[in-house]
């Protein structure tokens, strides 16, 4: 448990953390991520009211897991006292930190003023932060926020003052606007900007995918440390990259990671029908990331964020099969991992590919992680 601010700032010091996404960060994927080296594991984002309400599902979002290491809650809403109250659930819970949802662009929520709906009432965010920091009795509040409604709207500088002046032990930059989402590269200088603005730790967030992305952004920027989102979604193993360097993962040691998690997943939800087929949307939803990895190019560079490697040749039956991003595709291994199967049985009984529509590649960029 971090009880202090100086440990919660030596834990900062060139942390790795698991962004807190909706469906990504579901307990066993955060068990996965801490077994690979996370420095904290974020759960999904929890709606205060709904906590409030006793909605049992909202309940499990901010379920600790017994061999986490370091877990923070993230929380979205707009009233302070509801805030103060879902804070305090929180700590009570095992939450190592408590994190104030500033950035969430979904319509569902910013329409009734949640997530980042807030970057547009700073003081709002500052009655907020105060409430949660009196309601703890000893962990750290966090704010993460964007950089601004929109581009005419870059308000980030005054969010994050708000924040701290609230009493936020430190704030998270995500690197767009709320109407960018994830369409554009993030913005690291206005990251920066905000590191040498304010007196707290800044965790700067956006386009991490490989341990260089992590040292050079975060040296540039002056932060603290980084947070991981869509790169821990597409290869949870970027967090042991950050100590390790570049692992060259093969096809049959990302079949190893992604079996653990399958392993973890039947843990938690069951081995029976009914947990089987709970698990196996999940599964679904995580190999929609996973395909999109992409080794090494031979020329030793790397591809970015933003681009596309429909082109590239596999170089084995197994990366082909780990690389489908046809329903079926997914759908058989899926099942292959449920039923524990080894990659080698999987690759001899893959079905043939389905022929997929031309955009449906650029569509799973679509998928939005919130938080």
């Amino acid at each position: 448990m971090m009880k202090r601010m100086d440990d919660f700032r030596q834990v900062l010091a060139g942390a790795v953390i698991m962004a807190p996404m909706t469906k990504g960060s579901n307990l066993p994927y955060r068990r996965l991520c801490n077994q690979l080296g996370a420095t904290i594991t974020m759960g999904e984002m929890a709606v205060a009211r709904r906590l409030r309400q006793r909605k049992r599902g909202e309940f499990a979002l901010i379920q600790r897991a017994p061999d986490e290491q370091r877990f923070g809650v993230q929380l979205a809403g707009r009233d302070p006292a509801e805030m103060a109250w879902a804070a305090a659930l929180a700590e009570s819970r095992g939450a190592d930190l408590v994190d104030l949802n500033l950035g969430c662009p979904i319509d569902e929520f910013t329409r009734r003023g949640l997530g980042a709906a807030l970057l547009r009432r700073p003081k709002r965010i500052r009655e907020i932060v105060e409430a949660m920091k009196k309601a703890v009795a000893q962990i750290p509040v966090t704010v993460k926020i964007r950089l601004g409604w929109n581009d005419d709207d870059l308000n980030y500088l005054e969010v994050a003052r708000a924040a701290v002046d609230g009493g936020a032990d430190a704030i998270t930059v995500h690197g767009r606007t709320r109407r960018q989402r994830y369409r554009k590269a993030a913005d690291w200088e206005a990251i920066g900007t905000v590191a040498a603005a304010v007196a707290v730790p800044v965790i700067g967030n956006g386009d991490i995918l490989y341990p260089h992305d992590i040292d050079n952004k975060r040296r540039a920027a002056g932060c603290a440390g980084v947070m991981v989102a869509r790169g821990a979604l597409i290869k949870p193993w970027v967090f042991r990259e950050a100590c390790n360097g570049v692992l060259d993962e093969s096809a049959e040691c990302r079949w190893q990671v992604y079996s653990e998690y399958a392993r973890l997943g039947r843990e938690h939800w069951g081995d029976d029908d009914h947990g089987r087929s709970r698990f196996r949307e999940f599964l679904l939803w995580h190999l929609g990331f996973w395909c999109r990895f992409v080794p090494r190019r031979p020329d030793g560079t790397f591809s970015s964020m933003q681009e596309r490697e429909s082109q590239i040749e596999p170089a084995s039956t197994a990366e082909a099969l780990l690389a489908r991003v046809d329903p079926p595709g997914h759908a058989y291994l899926a099942d292959c991992l449920l039923d524990g199967v080894d990659l080698d049985h999987a690759v001899r009984h893959a079905p043939s590919p389905v022929s997929l529509p031309p955009d449906l590649s650029v569509a799973r960029d679509r998928t939005v992680v919130r938080g």
